[in-house]
């Protein structure tokens, strides 16, 4: 049986949360022998992602070294999967979402003549430095793709207007939506969070979980974020904050200067995937700069301020189940304390349905790519 090879492309833990669903139905299906490329780009956290998956790199270009810029992490990723193609000539390559390893897959197919799928396309904010570099990356990303999998309508739109051929695009909600509800299934052992957290979760009426990584918060927003949430424990004696603070220094040195050994705020290193969708089912609310986090939280009915002035997933907002508070420490602990003192203002962003998926995106992607390759044979 002719089996057509598909080379899928990762670098961050968010990617590999995301394309993991898409990887194992491609195996499933039958039709492609799947090989995976990691770029490395993000280490430990791509790892421990991939266990859960079942996911074993063919190659791994470990591109990551301490303090190098975005320019050596671009230089890097190029090159080795520019050689990885020539070397594997694939009928496709794959690659998710808008970091530096997807915009290089992107570049690195263009020059090797070799068709690229680009999953989570045309998310847009339509602002150059926010997200940065994401948004950039998503943009040449969707220049240079030959199938677009687009998670919603209005990222569909976005592509239009940038003149992609129509019958490039294809709808079919975001991947992570099948992530979450394939970890749900996972053995109650798996999900288990360590003790200490355990311990501080159960003795508090009401947790908060928050996240913060972006580059564009890096210094002064990311300190009033911080001091934000010192008010928000100081105004609300039953509540507690837990934070799995991201390794990059910029955050881990802001954090800690302001909130370690805070009264009823935990500061812990990031989880692994499957213990992190736990803190999220068993929070109250989460307040958060991930995109990640704006498409998973609706699927655990829980509501989302987010931590960013633009954001390129825009239908949480309209559906009002997420609320853009930016870095202001003001406005994050008024809405903070708007959903802490009103069940009428939570109820109101409780998702009754995710607008980002209904958890077959995956079998739609591997269906889209079959078409496509059956078609160029």
């Amino acid at each position: 049986m002719f089996l057509h090879k598909v080379l899928a492309i990762v670098g961050t833990r968010p990617e590999a949360i995301k394309m993991g669903p898409v990887i194992r139905r491609l195996r499933e299906s039958g039709a492609f022998r799947v090989m995976i490329l990691a770029t490395g780009q993000h280490r430990e956290l791509l790892d421990e992602v991939f266990r859960v998956f079942e996911i074993e790199p063919d190659d791994d270009l470990n591109v990551m070294t301490q303090d190098q810029q975005l320019s050596d992490v671009t230089a890097k990723c190029l090159t080795g999967i520019d050689a990885i193609l020539r070397k594997e000539r694939p009928a496709i390559a794959l690659a998710q979402g808008d970091t530096t390893t997807v915009m290089t897959a992107a570049l690195a197919c263009y020059y090797n003549r070799i068709p690229f799928g680009h999953i989570e396309a045309g998310l847009r904010t339509a602002s150059k430095y926010s997200p940065f570099p994401e948004e950039i990356n998503r943009r040449l990303a969707g220049v240079l793709a030959d199938l677009h999998f687009a998670p919603t309508e209005g990222a569909r739109d976005n592509l239009l207007k940038e003149g992609a051929d129509p019958r490039s695009i294809h709808v079919c909600g975001n991947t992570v939506v099948d992530a979450v509800r394939e970890i749900a299934v996972h053995p109650q052992t798996l999900c288990s969070l360590p003790p200490p957290v355990r311990a501080f979760i159960d003795s508090h009426r009401r947790m908060i979980l928050v996240t913060a990584h972006r580059r564009e918060s890096f210094g002064a927003p990311l300190q009033d974020i911080c001091r934000a949430l010192v008010d928000v424990i100081d105004a609300h004696p039953q509540i507690g904050i837990v934070f799995p603070v991201h390794p990059n220094p910029n955050v881990r040195v802001a954090v800690d200067s302001i909130l370690r050994d805070r009264e009823r705020i935990l500061l812990i290193d990031p989880v692994p995937y499957v213990q992190f969708v736990q803190l999220m089912k068993e929070a109250y609310l989460i307040v958060s700069d991930s995109g990640g986090v704006q498409e998973e939280a609706p699927s655990l009915k829980k509501p989302v301020l987010v931590l960013r002035h633009i954001t390129e997933r825009p239908e949480g907002v309209q559906a009002g189940i997420a609320r853009l508070v930016g870095t202001n420490r003001d406005r994050i602990r008024e809405q903070i304390d708007r959903l802490l003192r009103s069940s009428d203002e939570y109820a109101g962003m409780i998702a009754r349905d995710n607008p980002y998926g209904d958890g077959r995106s995956s079998q739609r992607i591997v269906g889209h790519i079959r078409a496509f390759l059956d078609r160029a044979k």
